[in-house]
């Protein structure tokens, strides 16, 4: 997927998985062992990719069809690939994200009633071939991490108001990628305690990308 030492690192689970923190850990991790580190997040990571993300994320359930979701998302990351991660990778840069295409084709496809086929078929017209070279499932029991979430004491987003068989349906869809691409996945239990979770990431790149951390 990418060139010389430059690696695409994307983080993907339901809410309250822990992703944005296992990312600045490994961020951390990466710039002390010498690597420049891009850190970014979908929907968002460009000023205007943000505004989606508001769009997105903003009122209630049902604002936007799935399928409006899927295009809205697919805008953003084709800017956010354009002009954020591809030059990082071309200049040899790690590049953390929190979520990326998968998230649209479990929240958009499985979970929210897009063929799933056409989700593939749209990230094949806007970005082709373009995938991270490892992809971290944050796993957790939907309850667990809505219990997080809530503990949080922030406002919710509109993906945090679902009702619990959605989550349900998103965890599965996401075990169902991993077991079809484990070559891309790693499946990582989320619900550990967050050091040991770190550790667990960091073994992962060390057996797949023989790198010392």
């Amino acid at each position: 997927m990418t060139k010389g030492g430059a690696k695409f690192i994307s983080f993907e689970g339901g809410e309250g998985a822990g992703k944005t923190t296992q990312i600045k850990f490994l961020g951390e991790i990466l710039r002390h062992a010498g690597h420049e580190v891009v850190i970014t997040r979908e929907p968002g990571g460009t000023p205007d990719a943000e505004a989606v993300r508001d769009l997105v994320l903003g009122g209630e359930p049902g604002r936007w069809s799935a399928k409006e979701e899927m295009l809205l998302m697919y805008t953003a990351r084709s800017q956010l690939v354009r002009t954020i991660i591809r030059p990082a990778l071309e200049r040899g840069a790690w590049v953390l994200s929190d979520r990326f295409a998968d998230s649209t084709l479990v929240y958009q496809g499985y979970a929210g009633g897009v063929d799933p086929d056409e989700v593939r078929k749209l990230h094949d017209l806007v970005l082709g071939p373009f995938n991270p070279d490892i992809t971290f499932i944050m796993d957790i029991d939907p309850n667990s991490g809505m219990q997080r979430v809530h503990a949080r004491a922030e406002a919710l987003n509109q993906f945090e108001k679902r009702k619990s068989n959605f989550y349900e349906m998103t965890r599965n869809a996401y075990l169902d990628i991993a077991k079809s691409e484990p070559n891309r996945c790693a499946v990582i239990n989320a619900a550990q305690d967050a050091t040991k979770v770190s550790m667990d990431i960091v073994q992962v790149i060390k057996d797949r990308l023989g790198i010392a951390l």
